[in-house]
């Protein structure tokens, strides 16, 4: 009986250091693992953390543009309405201001037409002494 004993004592023991030897193998694979797990994360951290700032640095940059834009579109805008304030006023003052051009270049042409005739020797004086009588007798009124 004590040689059961004995025997199952050695086999006990047997199987309690087989069960720890395949525990530590498993322990240490365990620790290699996480290692090597703890190590991509870092990396991948690190990558990330290096996206990060070249995606601010990026924003600041884009930021930059979109203010300097937002000035070139205000003043563009300003440009325009002062165009449009221009165009108004040309459409307001056009018509009027054109039918006193057309009238003043008719008038011209009347006057230059009467000056070559003049050169070529016809006689206003009749035409001028008219006029002046009427000023005259719209003066003297």
């Amino acid at each position: 009986m004590l040689d059961t004993l004995v025997t199952d004592t050695d086999v006990a023991m047997k199987e309690a250091e087989t069960e720890e030897k395949d525990a530590q193998e498993d322990y240490e694979k365990l620790m290699s693992d996480a290692g090597n797990k703890r190590a991509t994360d870092s990396k991948a951290l690190t990558d990330k953390e290096a996206a990060k700032a070249e995606g601010e640095e990026s924003l600041q940059v884009e930021a930059g543009k979109k203010k300097d834009l937002e000035t070139e579109r205000m003043e563009t805008m300003q440009v325009l309405m002062n165009l449009h304030s221009e165009c108004d006023w040309l459409v307001k003052y056009a018509a009027a201001d054109y039918d006193v051009r057309k009238a003043a270049r008719a008038d011209e042409v009347d006057a230059l037409g009467k000056a070559k005739d003049v050169l070529s020797g016809a006689d206003y004086s009749l035409v001028q002494t008219a006029r002046r009588s009427r000023t005259g007798l719209l003066r003297a009124a």
